[in-house]
């Protein structure tokens, strides 16, 4: 679709049993009867992209006119898998900016590493593309902020990968906590547990032949190819990556603050560090992050890389009881006595969520998406905030207004980075 379409369609649906799932089927199905109008999007990242690139696909009306990857290697492959499973044969290209200099395409979506988010996201929004990123937002706190004033300046689509924001148990479950179910909620818990082996120490290597690695670093300052680190590892290196926190952490965080009613904390305190493996990693394999908001309410994270047990999912507490989410859609609420009163199944989001973000730019509207770019940098802030508290070993003391760190020279020195000259982000 070459231009935005100002219109809405009111749906009668009662599929669903309450008006969180009335509002999100009600977009898929817009998104579905607006077939005819179609959106060309292009795949930037083809890890988390490839699932993405499929899920796009499979969307009535969406052509995925680009699969792109600086491994040629992974765009050739992600090409012939889309049109394997779904029929439809995209073409496989090395760099983003073809698919932002092609006018016939309306969306971009970014799943590259984490220091690509912000910089892709912004150079989209500045060509006219809406942009699906993947978590967290951004590499640093200036970026999400820099993201959320080129989505506006814009009026652009940007919706985050956090794909719960999307679930209908969820969006239910949400419902019930603000009406009070457990009554007044003032914390609220979060694990992730996963079993990670070590990375090893790595040594200089020559480039692959396949692999565009100047292109890979783009906005990072650039530093000599390591035989450890791409594609995945760079998750464990403040360069590029953001840790366990910044890398999975985001997904319960956001499902916490959603749910207690949060912004942007007062004080956040970090405990952990590299325990488990002595190797290149940098980041903490072992971390516990607590933050405090105004009104008394708490929430804290609990990732460990190395161990897949824990506790749960997602809980809340309140002065008349608790709720438990499962990461797959599900919830439970307790009692003041832990007895069970009320359950509700569902799914985790993912194809609804990508309908979300079709109806919005069919729609022209940018801000009616469930995981917007606001609420989806408030969120990453926080894990921004728990790697800062982390590195400065120190508490740290916040701006309600903006989650700014106050009389913290040191620790604000991490709000933003350093670019490669030519590739800083700008709105």
């Amino acid at each position: 679709m070459a231009q935005s379409i100002h219109r809405r369609q009111f749906l009668n649906n009662t599929a669903m049993g309450s008006a969180a799932g009335l509002a999100l089927a009600g977009g898929a199905l817009r998104a579905a009867q607006s077939a005819s109008e179609t959106v060309t999007v292009g795949v930037m990242g083809l890890s988390r992209g490839r699932a993405l690139a499929q899920g796009f696909a499979e969307q009535p009306g969406v052509i995925v006119k680009y699969v792109c990857d600086v491994d040629e290697n992974r765009a050739s492959a992600a090409a012939a898998s889309v049109e394997k499973e779904v029929g439809k044969s995209p073409k496989p290209i090395g760099d983003f900016r073809r698919i932002l200099d092609d006018e016939s395409v309306d969306a971009l979506v970014c799943a590259a590493p984490n220091h690509w988010h912000a910089p892709a996201t912004i150079l989209g929004c500045s060509a006219g593309k809406h942009v699906y990123v993947e978590k967290p937002c951004s590499h640093n706190p200036r970026e999400g902020e820099l993201m959320v004033e080129a989505a506006r300046k814009n009026n652009r689509a940007v919706q985050l990968g956090t794909q719960r924001r999307s679930g209908p148990a969820f969006h239910e479950a949400m419902a019930l906590l603000h009406d009070g179910v457990i009554g007044r909620v003032y914390c609220s818990r979060s694990w992730y547990g996963n079993s990670r082996g070590p990375i090893g120490t790595g040594k200089p290597a020559a480039v692959p032949e396949n692999l565009d690695y100047e292109l890979w670093q783009g906005p990072a300052p650039r530093v000599p190819y390591y035989d450890n680190r791409v594609h995945y590892n760079w998750h464990w290196f403040w360069h590029w990556g953001n840790g366990e926190l910044g890398n999975n952490g985001v997904h319960t965080i956001d499902l916490c603050r959603w749910g207690l009613g949060v912004d942007y904390p007062i004080r956040v305190t970090s405990s952990g560090g590299r325990y488990r493996f002595d190797d290149d990693q940098q980041t903490p394999d072992t971390h516990v992050v607590a933050f405090e908001f105004e009104g008394e309410k708490t929430l804290t994270w609990q990732g460990l890389s190395c161990n897949r047990h824990r506790e749960g999912f997602v809980k809340f507490y309140g002065e008349g009881g608790t709720m438990a989410l499962d990461g797959n859609g599900g919830y439970t609420v307790y009692d003041d006595r832990d007895k069970v009163i009320k359950e509700g199944g569902g799914q985790r989001g993912d194809a609804i969520h990508i309908a979300n973000f079709i109806a919005a730019i069919r729609n022209d509207t940018p801000l009616e998406l469930n995981a917007e770019i606001e609420k989806g940098h408030k969120s990453t802030l926080l894990c921004h905030l728990g790697n800062i508290a982390h590195r400065t070993g120190r508490t740290l003391n916040c701006n309600s207004a903006n989650g700014h760190i106050i009389g913290d020279d040191k620790a604000m020195a991490y709000w933003e980075r350093e670019y490669e000259p030519g590739w800083e982000p700008k709105v």
